[in-house]
């Protein structure tokens, strides 16, 4: 039997404390088959930093994860589905950002979420960004709602979804004049790739840890 949310986030609280499946688990999502470990890791980057929420709560079908959906009009990375998160303000912690962005693009309550702990770092070369991912848990989040101009979109998609291996495929695309074999995750119809992907691929490693199963 599949935990309750609140077994599971105590579970995730004690698998977080431990070392992480880390790059290993970000290279089964990457976009090149040439990426190497080395060039993920955030350590000695000149880079701005980010801080993203990759939040549990309760959903119709079991616990559930949240995603943004960039608006289908915006000049740049429309469609692009994501966490919760965006850029670390100065004097912030970068749970705190996670937070802090979260409320002001979802409409979610910095109080009602407890934080767990964090994933491994990602550097993401063209944004120059070094991205620091929280894992939190809710038991409850009120009415979810886009507040920021780009959020066109909340995904709350249950985890036995994300679980799911069929969830997983690849497809190939024309990245800086090459093709490339891209592994994405097909969510609501939606194709969550890159970065998202990547720390996705760790969340879940992470969550099958903790005893987490796809029923």
């Amino acid at each position: 039997m599949a935990p309750s949310l609140s077994q599971l986030a105590s579970r995730l609280t004690e698998r977080l404390d431990a070392p992480l499946p880390g790059h290993e688990a970000h290279l089964r999502m990457a976009p090149r088959d040439s990426a190497r470990q080395a060039d993920l890791s955030v350590n000695t980057r000149d880079c701005r930093e980010a801080g993203v929420l990759v939040l549990l709560h309760p959903g119709d079908d079991g616990p559930s994860v949240v995603l943004t959906v960039r608006r289908d009009d915006l000049p740049d990375h429309a469609g692009q589905v994501s966490f919760p998160g965006g850029r670390r303000e100065d004097g912030e912690s970068l749970s705190n950002t996670a937070l802090r962005e979260a409320e002001e693009e979802v409409h979610l309550s910095p109080a009602s979420v407890d934080v767990l702990g964090p994933l491994t770092p990602l550097f993401v070369p063209p944004s120059n960004f070094c991205v620091h991912p929280f894992v939190g848990h809710a038991p409850s989040v009120g009415s979810l709602r886009p507040t920021d101009a780009e959020v066109g979109q909340i995904l709350r998609v249950p985890l036995a979804r994300l679980s799911d291996p069929a969830t997983r495929t690849t497809e190939t695309r024309r990245l800086k004049g090459a093709a490339v074999d891209v592994p994405y995750y097909d969510v609501a119809g939606h194709t969550v790739w890159g970065a998202t992907a990547m720390m996705l691929a760790e969340f879940l490693a992470v969550v099958r840890d903790a005893g987490f199963r796809a029923e």
